[in-house]
Order: C-alpha cells, then structure tokens, then sequence
C-alpha cells in the first residue's frame, strides 16, 4: 500500500516538473509592457526579457528611467513615461502601444509600479495618506489592466500582478497592506473572469527586499512628517521617546529582513510570461515561504501574538 502511494506520488513529481518547465515559443515576436522599471523589479525584469528577445515596452515613471534604461538595453526595448495615477498619462500610453503592437496584441502586460510610504501607525495618517497609496497600488493597477485588456484578448497573453506576501497578513498601518489585498482580490476576480478567453493571471507575492520602496531612509523622512505633524495629546500618548526608538527598530527590521537578491522575485515574474504553465501565485524570498505564508494560516490570536514582536509598544499604552 505504502509502495504504491510513495510511487504515485513521485510520478507526480516528476510530471510536475516536467510541466512545469516546458516554455512557449516565438519570444521574438512577442511585446510585453512593464510597469514601474525606473529601478528595482521592473527595472530588472525589464533588461532580462530584453536579452531574451522579448519585445520590451518599459514603463518609467520619471525621464531618468526612462533614458537610463534605454541606454542600457537593446534597440528592440523602448521606454515611455508613464504615470498609473494620471489617466492622460494612461491614454497617451495606450495610443503609443497600439501603434507599436499593431496586430499582434499584446502578450504580456506586468503591473510592477507600486510605492510603500507612508507606513505608519494608524492614528499617526490622515485620509490622504492612505489615497496616495491606493492611487497607485490598487487603482493604477486596476486601469491600466482594464486599459490594455483587448491587446492582451488579441494575444491571448498574460497579466502578471505584482502583490505582496501582505496582501495575505497585514502588518502596519497604512494603505500599502490595504492596496495589496485588493490586489490579490482584483487579480482572483480577473483569473475567473479572462480563463474563458485562454487568458492567464499570475500575483506575484514578494517578502522583504531591498528596493527603493523600502529604502530605509526614504520610509523614516515620511514617518518624521507624519511625526511632527501629529497633535500634542497623540504625541503624549505615544510617549516622548517613542519615535526615537520606533525609528531604531523600524531599520533593525528591514535591515534584518531585506533579502538584496532581487532576481527570486523577476525569476518568478519571467516564469509567468514564459512558462507554457504558469502558476496562480508565485511566493518570493525565504521569510515569505518560511514565516509569512505559515503563519497567514494560524489563528488570529497566534498571528497578533507573533506579529508583535516586530512592532514597537507605546510607553503610555494602557496596561
């Protein structure tokens, strides 16, 4: 008995892998749009793809991206300013691809662009705070996929998101969790939606990693904003030393956590366009397949009981 459910299991495994590694063919002719490639992920994935053969379309928030990655990339790669909170910006974008795809469509569409600050403890933020974040997480995501959906329809392509392992479990305030589960909900939503259309969707689920929305830096000059524009009876609260040591332990954190290696997260980004198989979720970095996803299963009373040892108590809470 034992024999043969060990056998068909490592069958299984086998077909796995096999499957899982079979590719598509005709790269050369196929366009992919990536968002978000002024550095970090899409930056990379951008320069990978290119070197594949891909016919790259990069997306840069700023004209620095976009001649810095030009330059650093092949003639088939083209870059384009684009902003996902800017709704011109999109349309100007759209008319700038059907120009260079033409009949083909597009095959791959991969919404990379995404800012984390401000992250911050709930009272600390105000309500523009939070739409800062959603504006470009959750929204631009949401219309530059409803945007590009027919040259993807006309490719047969792909849609690759890109969420966060705290699109599963939050873990501080502010509307970078917030934007990241809808991500992972709209995405849900589009897979049931386009399977009918031989379309894929893929969320990619990336741990901690060193990019420029966690530069450390960068995070704490947007908390000290937040920190000195709060009111003097949240402040007491708090207690007078507590932003001080909230800093300390807020780059203790990342500093601790922050895998460099970038390329887990473009290596599963470049599986979901080229796989013939993609998968529905790809988990990136060692402390999201080993901490994170476990826990994203507990109870909520083991997961608030493990989550607070990273956060840093109030010296005036209540005891």
């Amino acid at each position: 008995m034992w024999l043969y459910l060990l056998t068909a299991v490592l069958l299984l495994a086998v077909r796995w892998f096999i499957r899982d590694r079979q590719k598509i063919q005709d790269i050369k002719d196929k366009f992919v749009l990536i968002t978000g490639c002024d550095s970090g992920f899409g930056n990379l994935l951008a320069k990978n793809l290119d070197r594949q053969g891909f016919r790259v379309l990069a997306c840069c928030l700023t004209q620095k991206g976009v001649d810095t990655v030009q330059r650093n990339s092949s003639s088939r790669l083209k870059a384009f300013l684009l902003d996902v909170t800017d709704h011109i910006s999109i349309q100007k974008l759209a008319d700038w691809v059907q120009v260079e795809v033409k009949e083909k469509g597009l095959w791959g569409l991969v919404n990379n662009a995404g800012i984390a600050t401000p992250v911050a403890p709930t009272d600390w933020l105000k309500i523009e705070d939070y739409q800062k974040v959603l504006n470009v997480n959750l929204l631009g995501l949401v219309e530059v996929t409803l945007t590009f959906l027919p040259l993807i329809k006309k490719a047969r392509g792909r849609i690759v998101n890109v969420s966060s392992i705290f699109g599963r479990i939050s873990f501080a305030g502010g509307g970078y969790c917030l934007s990241k589960h809808g991500v992972e909900s709209f995405s849900d939503t589009l897979r049931h939606d386009l399977r009918y259309f031989d379309i894929q969707v893929s969320i990619i689920e990336p741990g901690f990693f060193k990019t420029a929305a966690t530069n450390s830096e960068l995070i704490v000059n947007e908390q000290q904003r937040l920190w000195d524009s709060l009111s003097l009876e949240v402040r007491k609260s708090y207690g007078e030393n507590y932003f001080e040591n909230y800093v300390k332990n807020e780059r203790k954190v990342l500093n601790k956590f922050c895998d460099s290696d970038i390329s887990k997260v473009t290596n599963c980004m470049e599986h979901a366009l080229t796989a013939r198989h993609p998968q529905t979720r790809y988990t990136a970095g060692w402390d999201a397949k080993l901490f994170w996803i476990p826990i994203s299963y507990m109870p909520t009373v083991f997961v608030d009981f493990l989550i607070s040892f990273f956060l840093l108590k109030p010296s005036n809470r209540v005891q």
